[in-house]
Formats: C-alpha cells, structure tokens, sequence
C-alpha cells in the first residue's frame, strides 16, 4: 500500500496555480494525516488547495476512521466514497512514493516515472465543516500492481479527464481499470523508515 510518498520539486507553471501556498515547503516523507496539496477543476481552470490526507466526509462522526485510501475496483458502489467520485475529484501532485517489501525484513523502495518528473494520483475530496470554518480532506485511488496496491497515476488525457465534471462514467471506469504506470525503482537506506523524518536523505540509496 503506497502510505507515503513525496513532493519536493515543482516547476514555475505549478507554482503559479491558483491557490499555491506561499508558505509551501518541500516534503519528502507525506504520510496519511498530513497536510497536502490537491488540484481541482475550478471555473475553468486548475487550482490547489491544502487537505488533511484522510478522507472526512460531512456526516462521519467517529474521526479516527478516515481512509487515506479508496479502491479503484470498488470506488463507485462504496458508501464512503461513491459521492465524491461523482462529484468531488481531485489530483494530488508527487514526485514519487515509497514502497515497502521482504516478508522478514522489509526494505524501502522508491517508485517514480523518471528522475525530475511530477505525476499526480487519482484522487477524491470532501469538506468537513467545522464551526465557521471548512476543512478539506482527501484520499488516494489505489489499484492492484505487482502484488501491491499502488496509486493510480494519470497521465495528462486521464488528469483532464478526471478532473472534468463532465466526463462520462464509462471513461472514468475505464481510467480506474487501466493499466498500471510503468515506473523507476531503486532500493533504499532504512532511514525513510522513520515517518518524521523529512529531508533529502529519505531517498538515501541503500
């Protein structure tokens, strides 16, 4: 299960969307409950917005069990997550992710499409009023890849199409069951195994 990944480069062009934090910083080790950036579809055009990793639909009422992940096979017809993927769906922006494997002693790896590149997962939304104020929160579209369940990763016909309020069902299901994105990896050093750290050397080869 991808439960981190990380987002440390950016060009101009993104940095100039609506909605950039001034404030953003660079972040190398994201875990669910973090604060991140999701891209929506907005009066004609993209813009970006901070959310808790943990998706927080209005009427949840025990705040412990908020999924950082949603199963592309069953997005549709879940309770938790059908009305989003109607209606309220996003991107969120990476440079990679980490996964795990071994059965003993399992050693990090890094998945990304090339070195320098940003991709974005297949994302949903919710917002969570809270007294005057409204949070955002979001999880992750995940499908099954190589024995692992990996982020759904569009490329820029699929991003447009999932972001379009209009797009078809039939076109969103065939993105949830394309094809897995072929991906880089190289195995890394433990220290990306602590969740606080966040710095360059989470990508220390190992």
């Amino acid at each position: 299960m991808c439960g981190r990944y990380a987002l440390f480069r950016w060009n101009p062009a993104f940095a100039a969307l609506p909605g950039f934090p001034t404030d953003q910083q660079a972040q190398w080790n994201i875990s669910p409950n973090d604060s991140v950036l999701i891209q929506r579809q907005g009066d004609g055009q993209r813009t970006l917005a901070r959310a808790r990793w943990g998706l927080t639909p209005p009427w949840l009422t025990d705040l412990s069990r908020t999924p950082a992940h949603a199963r592309a096979e069953t997005l549709a017809e879940q309770p938790m997550f059908r009305e989003a993927f109607r209606l309220r769906r996003c991107l969120l922006p990476a440079n990679g992710f980490y996964e795990w494997r071994g059965t003993q002693r399992k050693r990090p790896y890094w998945l990304t499409p090339g070195e320098g590149s940003t991709l974005f997962f297949a994302a949903i939304w919710e917002a969570y009023p809270v007294q005057e104020q409204v949070w955002l929160s979001t999880a992750v579209v995940t499908q099954a890849a190589q024995n692992q369940r990996r982020p759904l990763i569009l490329d820029a016909a699929g991003q447009q199409a999932w972001l379009d309020p209009e797009t078809p069902l039939q076109t969103l299901q065939a993105l949830l069951a394309s094809e897995p994105a072929v991906l880089r990896e190289r195995v890394l050093a433990n220290l990306v195994n602590d969740p606080k750290l966040n710095g360059p050397e989470c990508l220390t080869p190992g």
